[in-house]
């Protein structure tokens, strides 16, 4: 378990990069999303939140090496944006 540890640490993504700790502050965002999911709907920034999340998905999977905590992020981001936008589509919001 140690040397797993060790060699996470000292990867190319691990939390001595910044492909580790970029990825672990967007998740912040996300988390503001399932704060307001139920409360607001900001149709400006849904879109381009769900625009953005989409190019940084594409960004995240061809950049070497591949930034999977970066990915899933996005994915996450992009499901609640969606989500969001389809409140407003059935007038929830």
């Amino acid at each position: 378990m140690a040397a797993y540890f060790r060699t996470f640490l000292n990867s190319a993504v691990g939390p001595k990069t910044t492909h580790f700790w970029g990825p672990v502050a967007n998740w912040g965002i996300v988390a503001a999303v399932l704060w307001m999911v139920e409360v607001l709907i900001f149709l400006n920034g849904a879109s381009a939140m769900c625009v953005c999340s989409a190019f940084l998905m594409r960004f995240a999977w061809m950049v070497r090496p591949r930034n999977y905590l970066l990915l899933a992020c996005h994915a996450s981001n992009e499901t609640l944006q969606l989500y969001q936008l389809s409140r407003w589509a059935k007038g929830q919001g």
